[in-house]
């Protein structure tokens, strides 16, 4: 089996990384599976640009440039890029207090967001900061897309039933919506719970029935036989076909300062949802990719949706899922999408206009629903109380005030987590078990390795958070048996120490020479010892009182070494 050539270099940047190299068996696989995804696509992206409040073309603009960009820059094999229902959300929110949903302004401004976001992401790719993906808990995420799932899903309820929501917030419109229920129009209900029949049963039979589509042309084609709209079932109208619009969205740069905070939101959630995307998938097919080459092509796909007229785009979860269960082992599976939609708006989207409200409000309920995780908020709350809390304020955050700022409330809750992990360290003492080896046994314990000895292993990088912490379980420790003669800090998981944990550390020292105990140091990293040298720690230790493992403290203490 002989591989394609591999991509040519341009500018630095390895092109098709994601696409070759590729077994010529598999390219037949790859291009029956972008049909069949572009078939799921396309409904979905409708979904995806009611939420963002865009017009309905505007939606299938995203898996055409924006995606043709990525399969060309990006590095994932795995990661398909597109509209998504978080940074959609995030859009909507942003834009529905300061411009009208679908008219020219709503769509400059949309544009303008991707073309910051894509700033942000090559900056970020430039700048190798691909790492900070892992600022975002996976908890915290769990009840940020839970919060957005609720949040549309209520939001979809009104056309389901034929109803205006009004001007209430998310909060709100259930109640609005319970004292409206006998304005529903029955024909737009029995519309809305076939659609939603229609998937749920394609879903049961399998994952590669396009349900969502066959609704869709079922729709159409009843819409026009029996002229739905004389039942007063909104329908959407004319719909424009054709290639996009390259242009630069002409937003004053007054305005500029007001998308700032929602591009930074989208940002951070590409960031974030992409990366973990991307390594779920190389994980799985036992591929590499490289994080800061796929923030480029994050980057250029957004500046292709903001000049083609469209709005941010980011590494979707829901369609890597789809391309994986369609067959589609690298990024050809998207170009034959992009192939396929260019096909579509060329000579397929007259039909939409014929296509009922309600089919979209139906998909985009179902969409926010699965964004629900029940699953992933029981295992929290059966597994760790504390990080089911998080996810749990962050969902209300994302519900009762906003998606924006339910991604600032997650972002610091992250940090918070981040800090209690490292502010409430796993520490252990440390016992030789028969024949050398080392065990760990709970602090209350107190047991000495030897009659004399104590071994504390301190569980975190040490810093002024934890410090005070680090000094009162070693006093108490200390204090426990008039017996001890050696203290010994195993620094096997102290990576860093900072200014203020150095003054701490030569103050443990003085306090344990008060007490007649010496404080002697194992397993200290090389970074590590580079800092007690050069803040004099070393020196006031002894370099003879610092060891390689703890077996050696052992051996040292027992030959009487003092």
């Amino acid at each position: 089996m002989t591989p394609v050539q591999n991509p040519k270099r341009f500018l630095n940047f390895s092109l098709f990384q994601g696409a070759l190299p590729s077994s010529p068996k598999q390219i037949p696989l790859e291009i029956t599976a972008g049909i069949a995804f572009a078939a799921f696509a396309i409904p979905e992206v409708m979904g995806y640009t009611r939420i963002a409040g865009m017009p309905l073309i505007t939606g299938i603009y995203t898996i055409l440039l924006p995606m043709l960009a990525f399969a060309i820059f990006g590095s994932s094999r795995h990661l398909v890029v597109g509209a998504d229902s978080a940074t959609a959300a995030i859009i909507a929110s942003g834009l529905i207090t300061i411009a009208v949903p679908e008219s020219p302004q709503y769509i400059a401004y949309a544009g303008m967001i991707a073309l910051l976001a894509a700033i942000f992401l090559l900056l970020a790719g430039l700048l190798q900061l691909g790492f900070l993906a892992d600022f975002l808990s996976h908890t915290v995420l769990i009840g940020f897309l839970t919060g957005v799932g609720i949040r549309i899903s209520i939001s979809q309820l009104g056309g389901m039933l034929g109803i205006s929501a009004g001007s209430y917030g998310t909060f709100m419109q259930p109640a609005s919506l319970a004292r409206d229920l006998n304005l529903t129009n029955v024909p737009t209900l029995i519309v809305s719970l076939s659609v939603i029949g229609i998937i749920v049963l394609s879903e049961r039979i399998g994952s590669k029935v396009p349900g969502a589509l066959i609704a869709i042309i079922g729709a159409i084609t009843a819409s026009w036989m029996f002229d739905l709209s004389s039942y007063g079932i909104t329908i959407l109208d004319t719909v424009p076909g054709g290639l996009p619009h390259l242009s630069f969205p002409q937003v004053p740069l007054s305005d500029i300062p007001k998308l700032l905070n929602t591009s930074v939101a989208c940002f951070i959630i590409i960031l974030a949802q992409s990366a973990a995307t991307s390594r779920a998938y190389a994980m799985k097919f036992s591929d590499t990719f490289n994080e800061n080459a796929d923030l480029i092509g994050l980057s250029l796909a957004n500046a292709a949706a903001g000049i083609s007229g469209t709005f941010v785009v980011n590494g979707s979860p829901t369609k890597t899922e789809m391309v994986r269960s369609a067959g589609g082992r690298t990024q050809l599976t998207q170009l034959t999408t992009v192939f396929i939609v260019l096909i579509v708006l060329m000579f397929f989207t007259r039909p939409f206009a014929y296509l009922p409200a309600a089919v979209l409000s139906s998909m985009v309920f179902l969409i926010g629903l699965r964004l629900i995780d029940i699953e992933g908020m029981n295992a929290l709350h059966r597994l760790r109380p504390v990080e089911f809390n998080v996810a749990l304020i962050t969902a209300i955050t994302v519900v009762v005030i906003g998606v924006e700022q339910g991604i600032g409330i997650a972002i610091v809750l992250s940090v918070i987590a981040h800090l209690r992990h490292s502010y409430r360290p796993l520490n252990l003492l440390l016992v030789p078990k028969p024949g050398g080896a080392m065990r760990t046994v709970p602090l209350e314990k107190g047991q000495q390795a030897v009659e004399g000895l104590l071994i504390y292993r301190f569980g975190s990088n040490l810093y002024f958070a934890n410090e005070n912490r680090f000094t009162k379980e070693i006093i108490a420790l200390a204090k426990k048996d008039g017996s001890l003669k050696w203290f010994c800090i195993s620094a096997t998981n102290i990576g860093d120490i900072d200014f203020t944990a150095i003054e701490t550390l030569k103050n443990v020292y003085f306090r344990l020479q008060q007490m007649n105990i010496t404080l002697v140091l194992s397993d200290v990293v090389q970074p590590v010892m580079n800092e007690l040298d050069r803040d004099g720690i070393t020196t006031m230790v002894g370099r003879d009182h610092i060891f390689e493992s703890v077996q050696d403290v052992i051996e040292a203490y027992k030959g009487g070494t003092d």
